[in-house]
Parts: structure tokens; sequence; C-alpha cells
């Protein structure tokens, strides 16, 4: 080792200078690379969150940090600085967040030359990782003044990381596929599976369940990303929020436009109680970011479980209605008036109404995608359709969530004769009924 990778080693958390980190940050292949629309994109939506003025996403080797992103910093001020000045190696040498409301009296950052040279009053750093789980940078956002950061603005800078390092994978994962010159299945696959959560979390007094069902591809050359997704999530307090979408068409203009949706309602959700809003917030990020042409159709609920049941509201952007499958067996439709969103229709402010609902114990809200309403047989018989999806609903009375979407699925494929002519999405919220 040289006299100078010795000093750096006595400074620096070891994590910095592990050579399998140094070689996953070489493969991300984002050192020295220029500013980019989509990470900028995830700095801008930070700062417009938290109200600071400067947001970074940067990438570290064993020497400096690579600034990928540098909102508001002057073009003559570079895209680097020394590791050894910037707060990023701590992330490197813990893996977890660091956030410092005083950057002047912090012991932890309050000695880095950083502090003053980019003025410093406020930091909240989050790490960044490859798909290996190394810690390539950070993602953080800059206050000229000292001040708290509170726990939703916290919580929408964590997902904010999580979709930086979702978009490193995506590309890795992409790049990979093309040198090897082969459109794989299993990627494709792994692709969509990383647009959904691995698994919903438990909501108090709620069963919930949800499945994604891919189209039948027989005889189709390789597998492509659509754009059916779904999400559950506590926004702040006791509230939740339950999200359904359809990106039209398939491959990774949809795989954009679907993270893009995804991160922005986890985003705004933490922000606005209105689901009305979040839907407007939406549509104004496809039409600002227009990472495609692609529209979307969302289903969207802000509920807030108390000792009874469930309160909430709900809105849709030329979503499917809702069903709401009461504890007696009756089913009822919730809709709400909401145009379709697309980066090529401008994001009116009052283009979406919300219908307030209750559901009580024993009753249950379905929301789905119109894969399973438009399942048919390989003749082109029938489609399944609204009504049999609301009569099936209604015979699965009793049943709990599983249950209840495996018996939907199951009617629907029986109809179609086995056919699954699209990718289909459902969630299902159930309360748990009285004991």
């Amino acid at each position: 080792m040289t006299k100078e990778k010795d000093h750096l080693a006595e400074e620096l958390p070891r994590a910095v200078l592990d050579p399998a980190r140094l070689a996953a940050v070489a493969d991300s292949g984002l050192l020295d690379s220029p500013p980019e629309g989509t990470f900028d994109d995830l700095a801008q939506l930070a700062l417009a969150i938290t109200g600071a003025q400067k947001a970074f996403f940067t990438v570290a080797d064993g020497r400096r940090s690579f600034w990928k992103s540098a909102i508001g910093m002057e073009p003559a001020a570079g895209r680097e600085n020394d590791i050894r000045d910037s707060p990023c190696h701590l992330l490197i040498g813990t893996g977890k967040e660091l956030i410092a409301p005083d950057a002047a009296t912090d012991t932890r950052i309050k000695d880095l030359a950083a502090v003053d040279a980019l003025g410093i009053g406020a930091w909240a750093g989050y790490p960044v990782f490859s798909p290996d789980g190394y810690v390539l940078g950070g993602f953080c956002v800059v206050d000229k003044d000292a001040r708290p950061f509170t726990p939703e603005q916290s919580q929408a800078l964590r997902t904010l990381a999580r979709s930086v390092s979702s978009e490193i994978a995506l590309r890795q994962a992409l790049r990979q596929a093309r040198a090897r010159g082969e459109a794989s299945e299993a990627l494709a696959r792994t692709l969509q599976d990383s647009l959904l959560p691995p698994r919903l979390p438990d909501a108090p007094g709620l069963d919930v369940a949800a499945v994604h069902v891919p189209a039948d591809t027989t005889g189709a050359v390789g597998a492509e990303v659509v754009g059916d997704f779904y999400d559950l999530f506590r926004t702040r307090g006791n509230s939740w929020c339950a999200v359904m979408g359809d990106v039209c068409g398939k491959g990774i203009d949809a795989a954009k436009v679907t993270a893009l949706a995804r991160y922005t309602v986890r985003a705004e959700a933490t922000q606005h109680a209105r689901p009305a809003t979040v839907l407007h917030r939406l549509h104004e990020a496809l039409v600002d970011q227009h990472v495609s042409d692609r529209f979307l159709t969302v289903a969207l609920i802000v509920f807030r479980p108390d000792t009874d049941g469930v309160t909430g509201h709900y809105a849709t952007a030329g979503h499917p209605p809702a069903l709401i499958r009461r504890a007696n067996g009756t089913v009822e439709e919730l809709t709400a008036e909401g145009m379709l969103l697309s980066p090529l229709l401008p994001a009116a402010r009052e283009g979406h109404r919300q219908r307030a609902f209750r559901l009580h114990p024993g009753d249950a809200l379905l929301l789905y995608t119109d894969g399973i309403t438009d399942a048919r047989d390989r003749d082109r018989g029938p489609l399944f359709g609204e009504d049999r999806l609301a009569a099936a609903l209604a015979a699965t009375r009793g049943l709990g969530a599983a249950d209840t979407l495996e018996a939907l699925w199951q009617e629907a494929s029986e109809h179609a004769g086995g056919h699954a002519v699209d990718d289909t999405a459902l969630m299902l919220l159930r309360v748990a009924p009285r004991t």
C-alpha cells in the first residue's frame, strides 16, 4: 500500500476502501458521467419536499465524492470534492442515514471542509446502494440554515434514495442483458417484481392481500415488463395509502412510468392528505419529467383505521371503479370522477374528485386492473366483465383477503379457459370481522 493510501486508510472508514465496494462503484458506470434528467428530477423533488436549497446524488470511490447530480450549485463550483471533506464517507462507513439539523455543532460533520465550502447549515443524507448491497454514495439535501427535518420529510427522502438505488439496479440489469444479446424472460419478470412491493405491510385491524398474474405469453419471444402496479404504505400518523395503477403498453417505457408513479405517490402521499391532490401532483410529475408518452390510470385511497373499521377517501384517474363487498355479501361500486393521467395533457388542478367511504367489520374493498374484467378465451368470446366480477366478489362473503383474491382469479381464469389476455393486479383490504 502506498503512503497516500496508508494516510487515507487512517482517516476514512474501512468500508470506503473495500475493494469489493470500489469494484461496485466502477461497475455502476456513474463516475465522471454527465448529469442526467432521471437523477436531477429526483433531486428537484427532494428540494420541493423539504424546502432546502441544494440536493446531491454523489458517487464516491476511495479518493473523491463525485456529484452525479448537484441541484442548486453553480456549474463553476465543479462536480466533486475530496472524499475526506464530504459527509458521504460517513454514509459509506455506517450504511445508515445521517441527519444533522445543525451542522455547525454536530460533532460528526462540523469539522469537515464541505460544511464551510458548501454553506451547510443542516444536512440530511441517505445511502445509495448497488444491487449487491454496497454503498455507492449518498442522496442528500443541504439547507443554508440550521433546521430540523420532519418525520414526513425524512420518510420522503428515504423513499427517493431507494428510488435512486432502484434506478441503478434497473440500469445494470438492462446493461447486462444487452451485453448478453438476449431478451431474458427471467430478467423481465425480475424487473416486473422490482416495481411491486415484495410483501404488503400489516395495517392495523386489516387483512390485506395482493396478487399480480402475468399475461399468457405462450409462443411469444421473451417477455416484456408491463405497467400494472400496486402499493400499500403508511403515510403519517395512523393514516395509510393504497394505490393501484396501470400504464398503457409494455416494455422499458412502461417501466419508467411505473417507477415514476410509485415513488411520486409515496413521496406526495406523505405531504398531502387528499388523494385527489396526490393524483394532481402525480400528473404534474408526468408532465414535468416526461419520461415517456405513455398514459396512466390510477385508483388511490387514503384511509385511517379505527376501533370499528376504516374511514377513507377515494380518488381515481380513469381507472376501473373500486368495489366494496359488505359483510352481508352485497357489493357496491365506489366511483369518483377523474381523467386519466398523460404527459401530453395539462395537469388541471380540478381534474380529479374524491369520494368518502366507510368500511365496517367484515367489509372489504377491492382495487384491480382491467386485466381481470377483460379476461376472455382464445376464441375472443365474451369478456369476464364488471358484472361477473361483482357477482364473484359477492360469492366470497366471509372469506379472508388472500382466499378472496384466489377465488376471483380462479373464476376469471375458468371463464377464459386458462388464457390470460393481459396482466392482472388485484389488491383487497378487509376489515377484520367482530369476534
